[in-house]
């Protein structure tokens, strides 16, 4: 009797070397995506003025006409044309997104990781700021402010988004500082003497760097959607041309009941497409931090295996053997029974019969 045991392991190749290993983040086709439709809306962001046929502000005796090729978005109720005023407004949503994205996780970042690092009274103070900051509702403050202010312009409604949207993220740096606060690693650089912000900056900053990009990311996402919602209701200067600002005057004019859906359609799928690339970008982070999701950013070893077998290193063949031979473990065959071994019952078929039996004989 025997015992084997058979695999099927496939290994690929080896792991890439460190210096490729930086670049794992890219190898993700979420990530690939959205980095392409992102860096498409930045070039018409910063080439749009120049890229737009006509003057977004100039009116033509072409009244509310549909797209054909002399107007790829068709016109206005004014004869204005909708495909500059969808490529000079990219300048204005890109600028209030990352604006406010950048101040809100420098705010976070300065907030969050002190109040976790260092503990005790900063930690409480710190904290109650954050809280406060927390319940502070970014759109009505922006309301309250337009109303008093006679210019709203594109920098103060980033600066008061990054102003009411930093606490959340820095409550979650805070959290995830607590848990690096005591690890071996940041213990043996304070052992050696390293002064507290250069443990922040080069021990516990590394490992915080995909929960800052992602918190970056949804801060990114709030603002654009937070400024296309302010004017689009008017509360924005209008004057200044953004998506929003198309909606707003589609809307106005009402282009839906006179059929005129080039005038908002473009401006939607511009927030849509905007929209899902940063989202795509913020699940490629999650991918690449979190080992179960992780799918294309993983690692490049699979293992692949029958289930209920024991794993084994496949070894080459003996020389004669057919192709696809696997080498198997076996066990000891059992061994026979020598002299001490207890005899056979009597009446088992193929065994002589007892010594009683033949004396009766």
């Amino acid at each position: 009797m025997s015992v084997t045991t058979t695999t099927d392991v496939v290994v690929s190749d080896a792991v890439p070397a460190a210096s490729r290993a930086r670049f794992r983040f890219l190898r993700g086709g979420k990530t690939r995506t959205g980095l392409l439709i992102l860096a498409f809306f930045v070039i018409l962001a910063v080439a749009g003025p120049w890229l737009a046929p006509y003057d977004p502000d100039a009116m033509s005796d072409q009244l509310l006409q549909p797209p054909s090729s002399e107007h790829w978005f068709g016109t206005t109720q004014t004869g204005q044309d909708v495909l500059s005023q969808i490529l000079v407004g990219t300048r204005g949503v890109l600028l209030v997104g990352f604006l406010a994205g950048i101040l809100a996780t420098v705010l976070s970042v300065l907030i969050g990781v002190s109040a976790g690092f260092l503990g005790g009274a900063a930690d409480e103070i710190l904290s109650m700021l954050s809280n406060i900051f927390l319940v502070i509702p970014g759109l009505p403050l922006i309301i309250i402010i337009a109303s008093f202010v006679e210019d709203t312009g594109d920098m103060l409604i980033a600066s008061v988004i990054a102003l009411t949207s930093w606490a959340w993220g820095a409550r979650v740096l805070r959290a995830q500082t607590l848990s690096l606060r005591r690890r071996d690693y940041v213990e043996a650089a304070r052992a050696t003497g390293e002064s507290t912000w250069r443990i922040i900056l080069f021990e516990v900053m590394p490992n915080l760097t995909a929960v800052i990009a992602s918190g970056f990311v949804g801060t990114v996402i709030f603002a654009v959607l937070s400024e296309i919602t302010l004017a689009f209701i008017g509360v924005a200067d209008i004057s200044h041309w953004n998506w929003g600002t198309v909606l707003f005057w589609a809307q106005s004019n009402q282009a839906l009941a006179q059929g005129a859906w080039w005038w908002f359609v473009p401006a939607g799928l511009c927030i849509a497409l905007l929209g899902t690339a940063l989202s795509l970008i913020n699940f490629g982070i999650d991918e690449f931090v979190n080992p179960r999701l992780r799918t294309a950013t993983g690692s490049s070893r699979k293992v692949r295996m029958r289930v209920g077998f024991t794993p084994v290193a496949r070894t080459s063949a003996p020389e004669g053997t057919a192709p696809g031979f696997t080498p198997v473990a076996r066990t000891a065959e059992p061994a026979a029974p020598g002299p001490s071994a207890a005899p056979e019952s009597p009446g088992t078929p193929g065994t002589p019969e007892s010594p009683s039996k033949e004396h009766s004989a």
